[in-house]
């Protein structure tokens, strides 16, 4: 599969996808584009899934229609993100096309 991550996704979430291919707007000269830009660019070339962290992500945007699925982490932190691993990999594999999926990443989980 492959993820474009935003700007604010957690970068190290990358080592926990190694099965897919994952890019980054910086890479790709799309830094700066807003929501609707950046689906629009990583839709027509070809990825299938866009990590955000935008919370507002599911009010400005209307994913109908659309060849990709956005997965929305409520945090930019690596400490919270990485406590939901599991879930968020669980939520990569069964992500459709035009679906929205939030994570509500909040705090550490005890062991």
């Amino acid at each position: 599969m492959r993820i474009l991550f935003d700007e604010g996704t957690p970068r190290p979430l990358r080592r926990f996808l190694l099965e897919h291919t994952v890019d980054i707007p910086d890479w790709r000269g799309w830094s700066g584009l807003s929501n609707g830009d950046l689906l629009d660019v990583a839709e027509s070339d070809g990825y299938d899934l866009l990590i955000t962290t935008d919370h507002s992500i599911r009010y400005q945007q209307n994913l109908a229609g659309r060849r990709l699925a956005v997965i929305a982490l409520l945090s930019q932190s690596w400490p919270y993100a990485e406590s939901s691993i599991e879930e968020i990999r669980t939520a990569i594999t069964e992500a459709q096309p035009g679906e929205l999926r939030e994570i509500r990443v909040s705090k550490r989980r005890e062991a």
